[in-house]
């Protein structure tokens, strides 16, 4: 195929741009809520009808996606213009966060470095909720420095972000099917941190990867919070399986959820959580429920337990991870709402303190606004 000396330009700048960043996202998705599906009622759950949106596959249809896997040619340019938009987009979304620690790095920017810009420094970062631990960690070794006469702002500058992508990538894991047998996903929060809106965006993703979804709606303590997952299912043409009745357990319904897969060949099962228990031993013995419903038909599962966390509470969403990996065996965690935080700092408290890897991040309302989480990539929109 033939590109016009724009396009190639275009793409060619797209490349000078990419040399100057340190970001690779692994993939590009693209896909739109689906509306209109035609669905069956059974007891217990919703099921897509026969006549839905299958083998569609043509430029234009709902629900299509659209992985680009070929990088050869002046495809590869394409892609690589690609990358770099997300880049720049997702600096836009942190652009809150982005602008509070701008600060920090400026300090290193200019001049000579003495231990009062180190001080200050340290004070940036702490009102970014670094937090105290972390912030340590993070200039000490610039102290070192500086007690041994260096002095040269860009190179410290280098250290400290060298040492911000270090506690990331310490305990970095991206988020990806870890079995051939059905994938069980947990998903834990506490409430209005978008728990349900991060399960709908996750199902969306999910299914234009391929994957066949059914959505576990485990938070039978507020019928609120069926019936809103009840209508993302609708809008993504995804099954969900739903309480028998009133009365109907947490973990009766995971049980049900895997069974209903099972049967209708899904490959993938997510399962919502009650966001607020009154105790602590409250949520633990829920949790633990859930996790012999499941083991009852995948008994290496739950794979995943991510725990969503409000990106814009700060050092508390820490907090909240220590409750939860307390109660439950955590495997990362998913941080939402950065797009209105100027709180990223508290990603690195996560990671240091807790060794939870963040998996996943949103960083807008839209469907492809929940992001692999790359350490590079949000060193590169950040700083």
């Amino acid at each position: 195929m033939r590109f016009t000396n724009v396009v190639a330009m275009a793409a060619v700048a797209a490349v000078a741009l990419c040399l100057l960043s340190t970001s690779s996202p692994s993939s590009l998705r693209r896909g739109a809520p689906m509306s209109g599906i035609n669905r069956i009622s059974q007891p217990g759950m919703h099921m897509r009808s026969s006549n839905g949106l299958a083998g569609l596959n043509s430029i234009g249809k709902i629900g299509v996606s659209m992985p680009c896997d070929s990088r050869r040619g002046t495809g590869d340019l394409i892609m690589v213009a690609a990358e770099a938009g997300l880049v720049q987009s997702l600096g836009k979304a942190l652009s809150k966060s982005r602008n509070a620690m701008q600060q920090q790095f400026n300090l290193l920017m200019t001049g000579e470095v003495d231990d009062d810009t180190i001080d200050e420094l340290e004070e940036q970062l702490l009102m970014a909720d670094v937090g105290i631990s972390t912030t340590t960690v993070l200039l000490d070794p610039i102290r070192d420095l500086v007690a041994k006469g260096e002095t040269d702002a860009e190179r410290l500058r280098g250290v400290l972000r060298d040492n911000m992508r270090n506690i990331l990538n310490e305990v970095h894991v991206p988020l990806t099917p870890a079995t051939d047998d059905i994938w069980v996903i947990l998903v834990v929060g506490v409430n209005g941190a978008g728990k349900t809106t991060t399960i709908a965006k996750l199902a969306n993703r999910l299914q234009n990867d391929g994957r066949k979804i059914m959505l576990a709606a485990g938070d039978t303590f507020r019928a609120a919070a069926v019936d809103q997952l009840g209508v993302w299912a609708d809008r993504l043409g995804v099954d969900m399986t739903r309480p028998r009745d009133d009365k109907c357990k947490p973990s009766t319904v995971v049980y049900d959820a895997i069974e209903a897969a099972k049967k209708g060949g899904h490959d993938t099962v997510i399962i919502d959580t009650a966001g607020r228990l009154q105790n602590k031993e409250g949520l633990m013995d829920e949790l633990n429920k859930i996790y012999k419903a499941v083991q009852k038909s995948v008994p290496n599962g739950p794979h995943e337990t991510l725990l969503v966390l409000d990106g814009t509470v700060g050092q508390n969403s820490v907090i909240q991870a220590k409750e939860f990996n307390q109660v439950a065996p955590l495997s990362g965690v998913v941080v939402t709402k950065l797009d209105g935080s100027s709180k990223g700092g508290a990603i690195f408290s996560i990671a240091q303190d807790l060794k939870l890897p963040v998996r996943l991040i949103g960083v807008g309302e839209k469907m492809e606004d929940l992001r692999d989480f790359s350490p590079d990539e949000f060193i590169e929109a950040l700083a």
